[in-house]
C-alpha cells in the first residue's frame, strides 16, 4: 500500500503544472481546467464505471459559461462519456442545457445519424437555485428533452427527470454536503425498471485539502451514495487536479 501511495504522489506531482490554466482577459473572461481521479463513477445513484479519469474545461463570460466534461474508465471496460453544457448563472440561480454522449469506446458515430435515429446523444435542461444567507439549501431539477434513450416502451418521450435537494455544512476543516435525489415519474434514461416515483440517491459527501507539504496541498473527496430504488450502495473516493 505504501508503494502505491508513493507512485500516486509522483504521478500527481508530474501533472500539477497543467492542473490549472485559470486565465482572465480584462477581468471578464475566465477559463478553468481541472480533472478528477475517482475510484468509481456514480451518477445520480447509478454506477456507470469503475475507476475513472474525469477532465473538465470551462470558459465563462458575464454569467455565461461553455463547458466540457468527460469520463473514461481506466479498467479497460471501454466506458467513454463526453458532455458539453451551455449555462447561465445569476446569484444563486443556475440554468444549463447539456448534450450527453455515452456510446462508449469504438462507437465511432459521434457526428452521424443512423437510420434508426439513435445518435447516442441525449439533451437535458436543468435549473438549480441555492438559498442565500446562513441556510444555503439548494434545489435542482433536470429533465431530458430529446434522445432515443429517453423513450418509453411505447415510443413516447418519457421526459426523464431527476430532482435533488442538497445542503452543505462544515465541520472543522472538512466540507460536507448531504443530498437526496429522486425520479418523480417514469424515466427511461435511468433504466426500464424506473417506472414511477423512485429515490435513487441519498448521499453524504465530504471534501478537504490534504496537505502534502508546506507548498502543496491536494483536494480530496469521498461520498457514500445509497440508491434505495435498486438496493445498492457506493463509497467513492477521489482527488482533484487543478
Amino acid at each position: 500500500m505504501e508503494a502505491k501511495k508513493v507512485v500516486l504522489s509522483v504521478f500527481i506531482a508530474a501533472l500539477l503544472p497543467i492542473g490549472d490554466i485559470h486565465a482572465q482577459e480584462s477581468g471578464k473572461v475566465e477559463a478553468t481546467l481541472s480533472g478528477d481521479l475517482v475510484s468509481s463513477y456514480v451518477w445520480r445513484g447509478f454506477k456507470q464505471a469503475g475507476a475513472s479519469v474525469q477532465p473538465s474545461l470551462s470558459v465563462g463570460y458575464k454569467g455565461w459559461s461553455l463547458s466540457g466534461w468527460a469520463s473514461t474508465d481506466i479498467g479497460g471496460n471501454d466506458h467513454k462519456e463526453v458532455d458539453f453544457s451551455l449555462g447561465y448563472s445569476l446569484g444563486g440561480l443556475n440554468i444549463a442545457l447539456t448534450d450527453y454522449w455515452w456510446d462508449g469506446e469504438d462507437a465511432n458515430r459521434y457526428f452521424s445519424c443512423p437510420a434508426d435515429g439513435n445518435t447516442g446523444h441525449l439533451f437535458e435542461a436543468g435549473v438549480s437555485y441555492a438559498l442565500p444567507g446562513s441556510f444555503p439549501l439548494s434545489l435542482s431539477w433536470n429533465t431530458f428533452l430529446l434522445g432515443e434513450g429517453n423513450k418509453k416502451a411505447d415510443g413516447n418521450n418519457s421526459f426523464s427527470t431527476y430532482v435533488e435537494v442538497a445542503y452543505p455544512f462544515k465541520i472543522k476543516e472538512v466540507d460536507f454536503t448531504i443530498s437526496a435525489g429522486f425520479l418523480p415519474w417514469e424515466s427511461a434514461v435511468y433504466g426500464p425498471e424506473m417506472d414511477g416515483f423512485k429515490f435513487t440517491s441519498i448521499q453524504i459527501g465530504a471534501s478537504r485539502e490534504m496537505e502534502i507539504n508546506e507548498r502543496f496541498s491536494l483536494p480530496i473527496f469521498a461520498s457514500i451514495i445509497a440508491n434505495p430504488a435498486v438496493e445498492d450502495i457506493h463509497f467513492v473516493l477521489g482527488i482533484t487536479l487543478k
